[in-house]
């Protein structure tokens, strides 16, 4: 026993001496810490920022007082936002839009992917290359909303889903991942009697979960924070709003305010006092529209840096 603790002990010493760390290692670290500390800095900061303004004195926000700690804390801001009209309706629409259109895009960008994958296709290289080229050429924005109104899709709902179904980078992600899967299992299913559709659901599609997992991160990041097509196919239903869009019509009313005050134009307090409101609401309004992504994204973390590395191999 006592040579068995002497062997242990001996080893440990061992270990100890072989892995004594040098001044330049003791440097190195430092650096290294110090420099992600102060990029993680530079990443929470603005959240941070955005945040103790919506719970600070509104007077102190407004004067741009508030630089590193809350002053005068309060949460009227929240609770004020059951008085912005629409609000509530604008809200339902982002999260029915980021919802629908991600499952749509995810859903459709699998199967494309998986189905260029074959090579027993008809036309599949040419339908890969039209769908590749799409990616760099478009019409512009007059064609694609003549092309939206004779489709029916303005002041439509559908006119936010539709557009996004294929998505060309997605594919090209989904495409490479399916393609890294052994191909003997696929071959495997087709002797046990399975056909393209079963293989996809049963076999396909639950192996490409980290891959599937990141292209849903890019969708919903995507139609929740979109608001130009709000802005422009829109225009005749306010109640189809998106919360992003209506956050944009409380900045044009800010800078409107500025302006006015600027040129020595007179202005009514109590309208003043309302658009001053108006100002701290869409800071509010801002911090309320990036909480779900920043919940949603650490539980989707590990699957999107998975696909996104495995998706990346080869293309």
């Amino acid at each position: 026993m006592d040579a068995v603790v002497k062997k242990q002990t001996a080893l440990g010493s061992y270990t100890k001496r072989r892995h004594k760390i040098s001044a330049g290692d003791v440097v190195f670290n430092i650096l290294n810490y110090t420099f992600y500390i102060l990029f993680t800095f530079a990443c929470v900061f603005p959240f941070y920022y955005l945040f103790i303004n919506t719970i600070s004195d509104n007077e102190l926000v407004r004067t741009g007082q508030i630089k590193w700690y809350p002053v005068g804390i309060h949460f009227n801001n929240y609770l004020a936002l059951a008085n912005v009209n629409n609000l509530g309706t604008s809200a339902l629409v982002t999260v029915a839009r980021t919802v629908i259109g991600t499952a749509f895009m995810v859903v459709a960008s699998a199967f494309v992917g998986y189905l260029v994958t074959k090579k027993e296709m008809w036309g599949r290289r040419f339908i890969y290359r039209f769908l590749i080229v799409t990616m760099y050429f478009n019409a512009g924005l007059i064609p694609w909303y003549l092309n939206m109104s004779m489709l029916g899709l303005t002041n439509n709902f559908w006119g936010y889903i539709i557009p996004g179904i294929v998505s060309p980078f997605n594919i090209i992600l989904v495409k490479t991942y399916i393609e890294s899967i052994p191909a003997e299992l696929e071959e495997s299913a087709f002797i046990d009697g399975a056909g393209y559709f079963t293989i996809f659901t049963r076999l396909i599609w639950p192996l490409s979960k980290p891959i599937l997992a990141t292209i849903a991160i890019f969708g919903a990041v995507g139609h929740w924070n979109s608001f130009v097509d709000s802005m422009i196919l829109m225009s005749g239903k306010p109640q189809l709003y998106t919360l992003q869009y209506r956050l944009y019509i409380y900045l044009t009313s800010t800078s409107n305010l500025s302006a006015l005050m600027n040129s020595g134009g007179s202005i009514n307090p109590q309208v003043l006092n309302s658009l001053l409101n108006i100002r701290t609401v869409k800071l509010t309004v801002a911090m309320v529209t990036i909480i779900p992504i920043l919940l949603v994204y650490p539980f989707m973390q590990r699957y999107f840096v998975k696909g996104i590395m495995l998706g990346a191999v080869k293309g």
